[in-house]
């Protein structure tokens, strides 16, 4: 008889995000392992549910059978600190934590603490933690009260892919992720408007639904800057593999990143990187492989894709660097193998 385990999550399993895609390809991965895993849909409003949302998520769990193993993503999970604690006996609870709710950009200074406080009781209360990085551990373990015991590091798998093939004569500058602020698409736009005397392309992929009002915005920057030409919103593509393939460089200026699965994306592709020097960033870019500058410094950020745009030779190394890397990141049933081996611990 096949384990099971029940895989809680809010919102809509298929959204385009790297955060949904984990859980997308990890419960294909486990399933494929032998893992009877049992879907449950907690609804809309996650990580800021209205009462009535929180009590039918609450409600859809009540019907899981006691001393079942549940996994709960941490969008929700994070603000069902009541639930955990009166759930702690009666389920085997593990969180998947893709990121802290209090490190989102854009949180207030007295919302972040309250993030803070209630996703700390709530972890309180599980069996243990999975978490995408060395970098969310080592988190949870300074700043809300985990033992590194009770933590297993998933790190996101990766599809091995063929290298980019390049635009042509014109260098296209690839940028993937959901128009949030988080993403720091702001910055890119900001840094190609100081390139403006070379030649280049820019699309920028990702959903504008998440967040409409920072979509607008975008827009609105990239008109303001008379770069409507050479700069594409192009929003939310379901297969974003010919992006990568007629793409020179990578560039996303995220303020913070748990993981950032679509730089692992861009390195198995063998595209040479440009972002920001945070979160766990650093440990998924190599320094032969990309250029990292500080968050939300659009002069740097444009000096370093100054440099690969006009460094032929420099590109060139970047992106065999980049492929090089790529090879030897883990695949979808490595990362599985580790969050099973993980939960057969729990008891």
């Amino acid at each position: 008889m096949n384990p099971i385990l029940y895989f809680a999550y809010p919102g809509d399993l298929s959204t385009r995000t790297g955060g949904y895609g984990y859980d997308r390809r990890v419960i294909a991965s486990l399933g494929d392992m032998g893992w009877d895993v049992r879907l449950v849909a907690l609804g809309d409003g996650f990580p800021d549910p209205s009462e009535e949302q929180l009590q039918a998520a609450e409600a859809l769990l009540a019907e899981i059978p006691d001393g079942s193993l549940v996994m709960i993503d941490g969008l929700a999970f994070g603000v069902m600190d009541t639930w955990a604690a009166r759930n702690r006996d009666r389920l085997k609870i593990i969180a998947l934590v893709h990121h802290p709710l209090a490190l989102e950009t854009g949180v207030l200074p007295e919302q972040a603490e309250i993030l803070r406080t209630r996703e700390t009781h709530a972890l309180s209360h599980t069996r243990g933690v999975v978490v995408t990085s060395p970098v969310t551990a080592d988190e949870l373990v300074a700043r809300y009260g985990l033992s590194r015991p009770d933590i297993a590091v998933a790190i996101p798998g990766c599809d091995k892919a063929e290298p980019a093939r390049g635009n042509g004569d014109i260098p296209l500058i690839l940028s993937i992720g959901s128009l949030t602020r988080r993403k720091g698409h702001d910055v890119l736009i900001a840094a190609l408007a100081q390139l403006q005397d070379l030649d280049w392309t820019c699309r920028i992929v990702g959903s504008k639904a998440l967040d409409p009002a920072t979509a607008a915005a975008l827009e609105a920057q990239v008109y303001t800057l008379g770069l409507t030409e050479r700069i594409h919103l192009v929003g939310q593509i379901e297969e974003v593999g010919a992006e990568f393939d007629r793409a020179d460089v990578f560039a996303l200026a995220s303020r913070y990143e748990g993981y950032g699965m679509v730089f692992a994306e861009a390195l198995a592709h063998g595209l040479p990187v440009v972002a920001c020097r945070a979160g766990a960033v650093p440990d998924v870019v190599p320094e032969a492989a990309g250029v990292l500058v500080p968050p939300d410094d659009a002069e740097r950020f444009a000096q370093a894709l100054r440099t690969l745009l006009e460094d032929q030779d420099k590109r060139r190394d970047m992106a065999k660097a980049a492929a090089e890397a790529g090879a030897r990141l883990p695949s979808w049933a490595d990362t599985a193998a580790v969050i099973s081996r993980f939960l057969e611990t729990v008891r």
